[in-house]
């Protein structure tokens, strides 16, 4: 764990988080409408909005991302989190999980929201080790979600 390392969003990150979201999304699913909306308008719609994207950086390569949305006034939405294949499995995301949740406690935060697919168990269980509980569906742009899940800060 000591040669990972997590950064903040840099321009020339930006393919990156596109493609780590693309190889997870179409293992699992399909790349839908919502996410190439969120690829095509990652400054408009995170950054601009009090957001901010983590990576994680491993020998100079990056190895796994992720997002934090505001969805409104004190709550960030975790979202677009993927670890590449080959990387999988070494606490990457629980890296990626600290970062996310030091980010929206300095935000002053109440709490972190996602949603998910109950068919990414390792996702699931990383929510749940962190405290993540589930709270009933709201409506949503992806298809492929069908569990919500909240963290109160």
């Amino acid at each position: 764990m000591n040669n990972f390392r997590i950064i903040n969003y840099q321009p020339q990150y930006r393919q990156h988080f596109i493609d780590l979201n693309t190889e997870w999304l179409t293992k699992y699913f399909v790349v839908e409408p919502h996410d190439y909306q969120t690829f095509n308008n990652i400054e408009k719609d995170i950054l601009e909005k009090e957001g901010d994207i983590f990576f994680c950086v491993y020998e100079n390569k990056i190895v796994g991302t992720v997002a934090m949305i505001l969805f409104e006034v004190g709550i960030f939405e975790l979202a677009k989190m993927a670890v590449t294949a080959h990387y999988q499995g070494k606490g990457i995301s629980n890296l990626l999980m600290d970062a996310c949740i030091k980010f929206a406690k300095r935000k002053n935060a109440v709490k972190i929201m996602l949603v998910s697919n109950r068919k990414l168990v390792s996702a699931l269980s990383l929510y749940k080790k962190y405290g993540f509980a589930e709270v009933p569906m709201a409506a949503t742009d992806y298809s492929r979600a069908d569990i919500q899940m909240e963290l109160l800060l």
